[in-house]
């Protein structure tokens, strides 16, 4: 459901009522016994600015999102409600998704939402991993950038107490950013299907690795959670028009208010 599309449909339906109403009606109203406003004018004058601020907030400042997966532990945990930052990574028109002013580019470690490749509709959240031009190689779970390994130091297990699962965990560098992944030695190292996607041809893949070659206005994205995530090493690069915003805070867990306020 594009929920921004719904909320322009009924912000220009209630201006416009409201709009002929001023320009047309009252007029006629005007020297009429007994004036008075039609309900769907009284409805649109209390809802138009409503409409207004939520469409303006959601589409230029921040956007809620529901974490629905766990592909972002232990990060991001299902159900965690997080604000999504619109302006950070650029201006963008709101509904067709164009950036008309460039404020940051997305950096190597952002926690992004943007609009699964394969079908607009559906928002995914992953971890920036590959800038347009990196060279991204995944090989026996071991992240390498432009041939440089990417520095991890172990930490104690990760207990998933909804799954009942204990996990290996590490910290993860990618720049000036550290965050935790998991991986679980058990698993293969790759997944056990491969989609086709455009700029497949810069990729190449063994049982046990994955290279690519991000390609200009393109970025790779993967999950926190390694050997639990479908994400470019499947599906492929995330064109930057498809960017919504940067991840910042997490507002509620309805399971876990602990979660509140925390982005670790």
């Amino acid at each position: 459901m594009n929920f921004a599309l719904i909320l322009l449909i009924l912000l220009v339906v209630t201006g416009l009522l409201l709009l002929l109403d001023r320009l047309v009606l009252r007029p006629r109203r005007a020297g009429a016994e007994g004036d008075i406003e039609p309900w769907w004018v009284d409805y649109s004058r209390s809802f138009f600015p409503v409409i207004l601020v939520v469409f303006l907030l959601r589409s230029f400042v921040v956007e809620p999102f529901r974490i629905p997966s766990g592909s972002m532990l232990p990060t991001l945990f299902i159900g965690d409600f997080i604000l999504v930052n619109k302006f950070s990574t650029g201006i963008r028109l709101p509904v067709v998704n164009w950036k008309v002013i460039d404020v940051a580019p997305p950096q190597r470690g952002d926690v992004l939402v943007f609009r699964y490749p394969k079908d607009p509709s559906v928002d995914f959240i992953k971890r920036l991993v590959g800038l347009p031009g990196d060279q991204i190689r995944y090989a026996n779970k071991q992240l390498s950038i432009n041939g440089e390994p990417v520095t991890t130091t172990a930490m104690a297990d990760f207990v998933n107490r909804e799954r009942y699962q204990v996990t290996h965990q590490f910290t993860e560098r990618l720049g000036e950013r550290q965050h935790r992944i998991l991986i679980d030695p058990d698993s293969p190292a790759m997944p056990p299907f491969l989609e086709q996607f455009p700029n497949r041809q810069n990729c190449s893949y063994t049982a046990e690795s994955v290279t690519c070659t991000v390609p200009p206005g393109h970025y790779f994205m993967m999950g926190d959670n390694r050997d639990n995530s479908q994400d470019s090493r499947v599906w492929g690069f995330v064109p930057d028009e498809n960017i919504v915003g940067r991840a910042f805070y997490i507002w509620m867990n309805f399971g876990d208010i602990s979660r509140i306020g925390r982005f670790d």
